[in-house]
């Protein structure tokens, strides 16, 4: 049986579920979480402003039936080391957060 290579992230997942579990075995275990500061590790308690993040890379997840089910995963490192994840669904992060943490999640293309 084969090993599975951990050193390169997919470039593409299926489902939200296989890519959240195959980028946690790359070491991105952490729970992100909006907030009005920036992002929350709540199992941490820490709160990262958006200069001290860096979005290493996103995946675009399209509901089949609803609109409304279109997620967004950031795979996010922190200026601190923490590595983790934050889902989101499609522009739900421009409510109550600050200008640079919208340009900070704005997908690149």
């Amino acid at each position: 049986m084969g090993t599975k290579k951990k050193d390169k992230m997919r470039e593409s997942y299926t489902t939200l579920t296989e890519a959240i579990s195959d980028l946690q075995q790359h070491g991105y275990t952490e729970d992100f979480n909006l907030c009005e500061a920036g992002v929350e590790n709540k199992a941490k308690k820490t709160i990262h402003n958006a200069v001290d993040l860096n979005v290493v890379k996103h995946y675009r997840f399209e509901g089949f039936t609803n609109p409304a089910d279109n997620m967004v995963l950031y795979v996010i490192e922190t200026t601190s080391g923490e590595k983790g994840l934050l889902v989101d669904a499609y522009g739900a992060y421009s409510g109550n957060i600050s200008h640079e943490m919208i340009e900070k999640l704005r997908m690149h293309e």
